[in-house]
């Protein structure tokens, strides 16, 4: 394979076939014509050898073996060209510039957004890229300039900070408690609305671990979206687990089984050690440890 003739666009064009199974939404996608992603697609097979990427099906261009095997490196490449952009978007020394910030569903979605804006209202030149996620980001690969994870990083190469333990409980609203009864026990639930998973995450396995005997059957609503669980316990749709400073403030819920349905998850905040002479990146990063701290102690809205 010649390296000298294998292009940044080519790639990103294959990226964009991957992910939308057909020429006219990747060249959508990108801003360009079919004819140019096509031609991108040949000349790509031809750098690799002849190597067929794509075949056709009902549903569309469907990946061939050789792709699958590119992806981590044509990944790798869109993030470090992302890291590039972004390194480029404001000098080390200066409060300007993109950050972009990896988290969970949750943390990313009710947690992280106020957080956020106190940082930007002191500091107009940042730019944030937030990512709401339970995919693990890869700082090694760049994928994300920060992130908050809720499991000990184990990569080497980064800096992380052990924010604490954010708790989780059992909640329902009260109108729903008033509608069905409070359950008296653990045994009662079975009577009861549940919110839980569809398909079992690693989330699920955790606080099995914990002792929660969990099974899919049990669930009234069934959703592996931790920001959809939310909004329907917060709707009244039945009783679900949740994180208590979400809600512990909120008058309109109350917490069930205190002593026997409590669990925590630790949240990390970390960064790529390469990051650490950047002012901007450490300035946020700073942030988002004394923000995550006060919500881990005071609730959300503090």
């Amino acid at each position: 394979m010649d390296q000298a003739s294998l292009s940044w666009d080519h790639c990103r064009s294959l990226l964009s076939v991957y992910r939308t199974g057909s020429l006219s939404a990747a060249a959508r996608t990108l801003g360009v014509t079919q004819p140019t992603i096509a031609r991108h697609i040949e000349q790509l097979e031809s750098v690799l050898g002849g190597a067929a990427l794509f075949t056709r099906s009902p549903q569309g261009l469907a990946p061939t073996d050789a792709v699958e095997a590119l992806m981590p490196h044509a990944l790798s490449m869109e993030a470090s060209a992302a890291a590039m952009v972004r390194a480029a978007s404001g000098p080390d020394d200066a409060l300007t510039g993109a950050i972009r910030i990896t988290a969970s569903e949750v943390i990313g979605i009710e947690v992280l957004p106020p957080i956020l804006a106190t940082i930007g209202a002191e500091h107009p030149g940042l730019a944030f890229e937030l990512v709401a996620s339970n995919e693990t980001a890869d700082l090694l690969r760049r994928d994300a300039d920060i992130a908050v994870r809720m499991v000990q990083p184990s990569q080497g190469a980064l800096i992380a900070r052990k924010i604490g333990d954010i708790e989780l409980g059992m909640f329902a609203r009260r109108d729903y408690l008033e509608r069905r009864g409070t359950p008296a026990s653990l045994n009662d639930l079975s009577d009861h609305a549940l919110i839980g998973f569809d398909h079992e995450t690693t989330g699920v396995q955790s606080l099995r671990a914990k002792g929660l005997a969990l099974h899919r059957d049990m669930f009234s609503l069934r959703t592996d979206s931790d920001v959809a669980q939310f909004t329907s316990l917060r709707a009244g749709l039945g009783i679900g687990i949740c994180q208590v400073g979400l809600i512990a403030h909120d008058t309109r819920f109350v917490r069930l089984f205190q002593g026997d349905m409590t669990f925590s998850l630790e949240t990390w905040v970390t960064m790529h050690e390469d990051l650490r002479g950047s002012r901007r990146i450490r300035l946020v990063f700073d942030h988002l440890v004394e923000g995550l701290t006060r919500y881990m102690k005071h609730g959300a809205g503090a």
